[in-house]
C-alpha cells in the first residue's frame, strides 16, 4: 500500500519508566537496548513503523533527569532537541498519582514549546486497571494533554490503540524511511550498544554508567561476522569488576551479547571484547564525541 501520510513523536519521561521497551514494542523488533537501571539510552534512537497508508516515526529519547556528568548534559539536550522537531510527544509515566520533579521538568518543556501531547501510562500489567483514572486525573490538572491512554510496553498491550490515537496527528505527505526499515541505527551500532545493555544487566551500581563501548572491527569473515568490541570505563577496579575471576564476567557479557547480535542479523558471530581504561570520560569533550555522544560528532 502506499504511504501517503506519516507522522513523527518523541517518546520522553524520566528514566525508567519503559520507553525503550515501548519501542521496541511499537517497532516489532529490538531497536532499543533495555534494563532495570535508569539512563540506560544514551542516544536518541530512531524507530520507524508503517501501518496502513501511515508511516508512524518514534524518537526515543534519553530519560530526564538532574545531570552530574557532561555525559548527563548530552543526554538532557537530547531530549530537549526531540521534544522540539515532532508533531506531538509520548510522555511516558509510571501508575502512580504523583507527578514527580522529573516529569514536572518536561511538562514545562511541552507547555514553553506549546507541543500537543499524550499522556501513556505505562506498567499496567502491574497495578489493579481502576489506578488508570487517578494517575491520568492527577496529571491532566497539571497539563492539557491532547489524549491518554493506559498500557503495558511489556506484554505489548494497548500498542495498537496508540497508534490509532496517533494517526490523527499524521501529515499528508511519503514515506519518510524506506519500506521494512524498523530503525535509523547502523548495526554496528546496534552491536555496540548490546554489549553495553549486557554489562547493564550483568553489573551493579555505578559501573554500567561509566562505561561506553567501541566497535573496532565489524566486517564479514569466511562465513561468519566478525566483531570486535572494546569496553572503556573509568577506573582500574572497575576493569577487574568487568573482566571477573578468571575472565568469567566478561566471557559471560561476551555469550549473551553474540547470541542477541546474531538474533539481530541472522548471521553466526564471532565476537571478541577488551577491556580498557579512560579516567573521567563521562567529564572530556573530546571522549564523548570520540563515543558519539555529542551534538557535534
Amino acid at each position: 500500500m502506499e504511504i501517503t501520510k506519516n507522522g513523527m513523536f518523541a517518546i520522553a519521561g524520566r528514566p525508567n519508566v519503559g520507553k525503550s521497551t515501548l519501542i521496541n514494542a511499537i517497532a516489532g523488533a529490538k531497536v532499543a537496548i533495555v534494563s532495570d537501571k535508569p539512563q540506560t539510552t544514551r542516544n536518541r534512537i530512531t524507530a520507524v513503523c508503517t501501518r496502513g497508508n501511515c508511516q508512524f516515526v518514534f524518537l526515543d529519547t534519553p530519560g530526564f533527569h538532574r545531570p552530574r556528568t557532561r555525559l548527563g548534559e548530552f543526554m538532557n539536550g537530547v531530549v530537549s532537541e526531540s521534544v522540539a522537531d515532532v508533531d506531538a510527544v509520548l510522555l511516558v509515566v509510571e501508575p502512580v498519582a504523583e507527578v514527580g520533579k522529573g516529569e514536572r521538568m518536561l511538562i514545562d518543556k511541552l507547555r514553553a514549546a506549546q507541543m500537543p501531547a499524550i499522556l501513556v501510562i505505562n506498567k499496567m500489567d502491574s497495578v489493579p486497571k481502576d489506578r488508570m483514572l487517578e494517575v491520568a486525573a492527577v496529571y491532566r490538572e497539571e497539563y492539557d494533554f491532547a489524549d491518554y491512554i493506559p498500557l503495558s510496553a511489556l506484554e505489548g498491550d494497548g500498542i495498537e490503540l496508540l497508534l490509532d490515537m496517533l494517526e490523527r496527528f499524521a501529515q499528508e505527505g511519503p514515506a519518510l524511511f524506506p519500506e521494512g526499515m524498523v530503525s535509523d541505527q547502523p548495526v554496528r551500532q546496534l552491536a555496540a550498544e548490546i554489549v553495553r545493555e549486557k554489562m547493564l544487566l550483568a553489573l551493579d551500581k555505578e559501573i554500567p554508567h561509566g562505561v561506553a563501548v567501541e566497535i573496532e572491527k565489524f566486517e564479514n569473515e569466511n562465513g561468519h561476522l566478525s566483531i570486535a568490541a572494546t569496553i572503556y570505563c573509568e577506573k582500574e577496579s572497575h576493569k577487574g569488576i568487568i573482566i571477573g575471576k578468571n575472565g568469567s564476567m566478561l566471557r559471560r557479557i561476551g555469550a549473551e551479547a553474540r547470541q542477541d547480535i546474531e538474533r539481530l542479523t541472522g548471521e553466526k558471530v564471532y565476537l571478541q571484547t577488551w577491556v580498557k581504561v579512560k579516567e573521567n570520560w563521562r567529564q572530556s569533550a573530546a571522549q564523548l564525541r570520540n563515543f558519539g555522544y555529542s551534538s557535534e560528532a
